[in-house]
């Protein structure tokens, strides 16, 4: 079992609610294109399913999914979309689980590699990724850049969201290279909800050194889904790593 803080059936329930937006076709658009055109037509495996937000819809495109979850919670909530013939779902975590067959695409998105909190734990993430690949198979994570820039010196929180319903803030322990975001999120009837998660940020070049010993070989890097050019200035990356042939 590694590190991963587990979600709770309350959390899991009311995901897709709160993340309505990132889940609506219009957003999911070219996430979707980008995976499948990488699956081509192979499998793909998707680390940290979740609720099925990109997978049930990827599925939906043609391309065989199957997921690994480490919530029983999160995974059921998925399994109200679709049975288990049509996508395939193992509880685990994403560094050690081990399904059958070979993919030609393995993805992670969503920050979630950060839920893996060490770096070995990071890194054997990769290698069980490289583990699921094909010869010629992808490996693709989606994550924002730590930003740390924003930090004046001496202050250790840095605010990403501020809003009517939510405010949002992240708070850095620069030794062990650790953020736990902070959430305030008001509910319906003016109470305040909090909640807070603990995640290992990992910087471009940290990843790549990580698919190194995993055996893999950096493909592309773009600052989105769109494959805008990844910039100094870009606040996250979508990465592409290859397992040689």
């Amino acid at each position: 079992m590694t590190s991963s803080e587990l979600w709770t059936r309350e959390t899991a329930d009311r995901y897709d609610t709160e993340e309505a937006e990132t889940s609506s076709a219009a957003f999911l658009g070219p996430t979707l294109d980008f995976l499948a055109a990488l699956a081509g037509d192979g499998r793909a495996l998707e680390f940290a399913i979740g609720t099925g937000r990109v997978g049930v819809p990827l599925r939906e495109r043609g391309v065989p999914v199957v997921g690994i979850e480490l919530s029983e919670h999160m995974a059921a909530v998925l399994r109200r979309k679709t049975d288990a013939d049509t996508l395939p779902v193992v509880i685990g975590d994403m560094a050690t689980t081990v399904v059958p067959g070979e993919f030609s695409l393995v993805y992670l998105v969503y920050n979630t590699i950060t839920n893996l909190l060490t770096q070995d734990e990071q890194v054997a993430c990769f290698r069980n990724a490289a583990r699921h690949l094909a010869p010629g198979g992808r490996f693709v994570i989606e994550l924002g850049v730590p930003p740390l820039r924003f930090l004046p010196p001496g202050r250790l929180a840095v605010p990403f969201d501020v809003s009517e319903r939510h405010f949002g803030f992240d708070t850095f322990d620069l030794v062990e290279q650790v953020l736990v975001s902070h959430h305030l999120t008001r509910e319906d009837d003016g109470r305040y909800r909090r909640e807070n998660s603990r995640h290992r940020y990992a910087w471009p070049a940290e990843l790549d050194l990580m698919a190194r010993i995993a055996g893999l070989e950096p493909e592309r890097r773009v600052a989105d889904w769109d494959g805008t050019p990844f910039t100094q200035d870009s606040v996250k990356h979508v990465s592409v790593w290859r397992k040689p042939l």
